[in-house]
């Protein structure tokens, strides 16, 4: 649904725990739904290691097509933390250590206690906005398009509150969903691909679920014009009950 005007976003997700399975991600879900509330279009997410090299591959490739890019993880204290360095690499420049950073952090804990892991989270890229973050302090960064965010999902909800005010918004996508119950997926997902090349100024999805032992499956329909929302809900509303009333809402084994 993305037209000429319309304001993009790209998620990269960093982290060998999150590639593992050890942490199970929820950002992509926080992200897509901040931006989904500003009108900005979430189109791609792609998942990386803690490797700067492929980190730098990813950005130079998605802050190439999108207005924004956000990412997640990689910018806390450890060894492995290498999203700061990666950064700085795809812009070509520096990685300083900034003294508003460090001023920061001293807000939360004692000049003795800023050993030099609690320092790397002050390195920022030479010319970056700081991210102010109001659960522990340390702040992200954003630099050009780019807005480097923490990998822990509380502090990603408050940079982004933080940065919030700062980005540019468009028109808000309007979502509907139509309840199909039981009936099949291959019950009508002929007739509905013709409904979606009928209605093409919307998105139209089919989405199965398992739900107290029986699937069920809703349409969804997205789009950016209450009018054509509106037109394709009533179509395939019309769609599924002229397919019920012809005995095609039950599974069939042939």
């Amino acid at each position: 649904m993305s037209g000429p005007d319309s304001i993009t976003a790209a998620l990269l997700v960093i982290g060998d725990e999150i590639l593992s399975g050890r942490t199970k991600d929820r950002n992509i879900g926080i992200v897509a739904d901040f931006l989904a509330g500003r009108g900005i279009e979430l189109n791609e997410v792609r998942v990386v290691p803690d490797d700067i090299a492929a980190i730098v591959a990813a950005l130079d490739a998605l802050r190439a097509r999108h207005t924004y890019v956000f990412t997640t993880g990689g910018i806390g204290p450890t060894h492995d933390d290498v999203t700061a360095d990666a950064v700085a690499a795809a812009f070509g420049v520096p990685l300083v250590e900034d003294p508003r950073a460090i001023a920061l952090m001293l807000q939360r804990i004692t000049s003795e206690h800023l050993n030099e892991a609690r320092r790397r989270m002050a390195r920022v890229p030479q010319g970056a906005a700081l991210i102010e973050n109001s659960v522990s302090a340390a702040p992200g960064f954003w630099i050009g398009n780019v807005i480097v965010m923490a990998g822990v999902p509380a502090i990603v909800e408050a940079m982004l509150a933080a940065v919030a005010p700062k980005l540019q918004t468009g028109q808000r996508t309007i979502s509907r969903t139509v309840e199909v119950g039981d009936m099949p997926e291959g019950a009508f997902a002929g007739e509905l691909a013709a409904e979606a090349a009928r209605h093409r100024a919307v998105s139209i999805g089919s989405y199965p679920s398992y739900k107290d032992g029986r699937f069920a499956n809703e349409i969804v329909v997205r789009g950016k014009d209450a009018g054509e929302v509106k037109a394709a809900v009533a179509a395939i509303e019309a769609l599924i009950a002229r397919l019920r009333a012809a005995g095609k809402d039950r599974y069939t084994i042939t």
